[in-house]
């Protein structure tokens, strides 16, 4: 047994996974309790009286394609959501073991955990810039099991510095996987740490087609790492996680033609991101506005209530932050439409 293995729960690595239908589309199926016609009404191609294929070979080599990866090494999941949960009931024992998070950062990472019964231990991000507390990380990581980083970090919105993260998992090799969070990569200019995942085995790669790819309502995501978390992740996930609809619909609106809209509307989303931190920065209403790598900007605000009522004024919802540790006075504002932001911009001013 490998080492990043040895982490995993013993009952999850001695379960017999469900044991769903078995998949042969050359043949018609008459061994899996479903309806033999469609719905009326039911346009799809491979009809929603049909179990989905788990882990639809389609799906999981076009989601490694996209990241580089052979396609062994990707789960899809029902956003990075489900794959952050899944990380948890299989590493985490419920009253023994726990996770590390660095906030402020993404909850739900606190939120798995609590629902499965592990410890959190919170080692927050150095004050300034937002950055790892390095030492103090690998110390709380060796006392658990995962450690969750978000790089772009959401909600501050900046990158950790790459040779932070590469020291946090060689420190933790064998000890702890270390599973960074890439939701937000498309709009930072770095590339992925995927090209490190043979040299750290307990990487563990977060990617989205919810913020980039505008497939948020779609739910899928892809969970990287080697063969062997893949496949004891496997084991646990749903059977027929992600539904045909969804496979279809991904696997056209990542077409060649649609990622090349998708790169265009980064490249605007990149020059409105600017755009409105040189605007907000100059306002009086605004103390300071964050470096940011995603499509977000975390702006912290002489009067936040008054901001966010502005924003609502306009028609806007903003999200605020205000009231989390270290966060006082702080908004996150989603990057949208030229005309959307413009309007948010005046209705700042006028207060």
């Amino acid at each position: 047994m490998s080492s990043m293995l040895s982490l995993a729960r013993p009952d999850i690595l001695e379960l017999q996974p469900y044991q769903h239908a078995a998949w042969d589309p050359s043949l018609e199926r008459m061994h899996a309790n479903e309806m033999p016609w469609r719905a009326q009404g039911d346009n799809t191609g491979a009809g929603l009286n049909r179990y989905p294929e788990p882990q639809p070979r389609a799906l999981v080599e076009r989601m490694a394609r996209l990241y580089g990866v052979p396609a062994n090494r990707v789960l899809v999941g029902r956003g990075s959501d489900e794959a952050i949960d899944l990380l948890v009931r299989a590493f985490c024992r419920a009253g023994v073991d726990g996770v590390v998070i660095c906030p402020p950062t993404f909850g739900f990472y606190k939120v798995a955990a609590r629902i499965q019964g592990a410890t959190v231990a919170e080692v927050p991000l150095r004050d300034g810039e937002f950055q790892l507390d390095t030492p103090r990380v690998v110390d709380a990581g060796r006392r658990a099991k995962i450690v969750f980083l978000c790089s772009p970090n959401n909600p501050t919105g900046n990158l950790l510095d790459e040779s932070d993260l590469v020291e946090t998992c060689q420190a933790l090799s064998g000890r702890a996987l270390v599973c960074v969070d890439e939701a937000y990569l498309e709009f930072s200019g770095r590339t992925s740490l995927v090209s490190r995942l043979d040299e750290l085995p307990n990487l563990v790669i977060l990617r989205t087609l919810s913020k980039a790819y505008a497939l948020a309502g779609a739910r899928c995501g892809a969970l990287i790492a080697s063969e062997e978390i893949v496949g004891l992740l496997r084991r646990i996930i749903p059977p027929y996680a992600i539904p045909s609809s969804t496979v279809e619909e991904v696997l056209q609106l990542t077409e060649a033609p649609q990622r090349a809209i998708s790169a265009e509307r980064i490249r605007t989303i990149l020059s409105e991101r600017e755009r409105m931190r040189t605007r907000l920065a100059a306002m009086p209403a605004v103390e300071r506005v964050f470096r940011s790598d995603a499509n977000f900007l975390l702006v912290r605000c002489r009067d936040a209530r008054r901001l966010l009522e502005a924003g609502k004024s306009a028609g806007l919802l903003v999200r605020d932050f205000s009231s989390a540790p270290r966060l006082e006075g702080c908004l996150r504002i989603s990057i949208g439409a030229p005309e959307q932001n413009e309007r948010l911009l005046a209705a700042v001013e006028r207060t």
